[in-house]
């Protein structure tokens, strides 16, 4: 399995809306997503990348304010010089319990220092829940060729 990237933040109060109990700006936690996607994807490829897409992204559960939010991004499938991280957010409670708040599929182009998509090394999947989501992932390809 590809390396997992891991992220943890604290929700502080420019993290959220005005509400009585202030939530997590979806925004914020995009911004989070992107830049944890980018890591793991710029680890994977050894080069600088760039996000094509945000593929999916559902969100299932809120993050307050002063929550810990911890997200998890790995490779999921490879192109020639495209690849796609999945990137899990969840809110961590002190106990160390999860809740996950979203999932989120990216898709990312390696570039040289050109700013010029290169190969990036091929994934191929060992573990059957790779291989499901790298059928998934060939799926989701598939859609956003058809657009």
């Amino acid at each position: 399995m590809p390396d997992i990237t891991t992220s943890v933040q604290i929700v502080l109060p420019q993290h959220c809306n005005g509400y009585k109990k202030p939530r997590l700006f979806g925004g914020q936690i995009m911004a989070w997503i992107d830049i944890v996607g980018a890591v793991a994807a710029r680890r994977y490829t050894q080069r600088s990348v760039t996000t094509v897409c945000i593929d999916n992204l559902n969100f299932l559960n809120p993050a307050y304010l002063n929550d810990t939010v911890v997200q998890e991004a790995v490779v999921t499938w490879t192109g020639r010089t495209s690849l796609e991280v999945r990137v899990d957010s969840y809110v961590e409670q002190l106990d160390g319990t999860r809740k996950r708040v979203n999932r989120a599929y990216l898709v990312f182009v390696a570039l040289d220092d050109e700013d010029r998509p290169v190969p990036v090394p091929p994934f191929t999947p060992t573990t059957d829940a790779e291989r499901w989501e790298y059928e998934a992932a060939l799926r989701r390809r598939e859609i956003r060729i058809s657009r």
